[in-house]
């Protein structure tokens, strides 16, 4: 199993979630999602699956997968829902 991964292998726990990105650290490559319940999920560039991480913008609506992991939730699979 993938280090940071808990029981539930990275690849997700096949959770679907809706939210939107609340903030982007560019420079050094992750960002957080609000979900539509308010919880934040950490993601990493690696986890952008559709476009890039770069046309990533603060506010955008997103769908993503919900990865456990050892440090809190994590957003993995993100797809833009433009």
């Amino acid at each position: 199993m993938p280090e940071g991964c808990l029981e539930t292998p990275c690849g997700g726990n096949g959770d679907v979630a809706n939210g939107t990105i609340k903030r982007l650290v560019r420079d050094r490559g992750f960002g957080f999602i609000r979900d539509d319940g308010g919880q934040e999920w950490f993601f990493h560039r690696s986890s952008v699956t559709e476009g890039a991480f770069e046309q990533l913008n603060e506010g955008q609506r997103v769908s993503f997968d919900e990865e456990p992991a050892a440090k809190g939730p994590r957003a993995g699979n993100i797809r833009s829902d433009a």
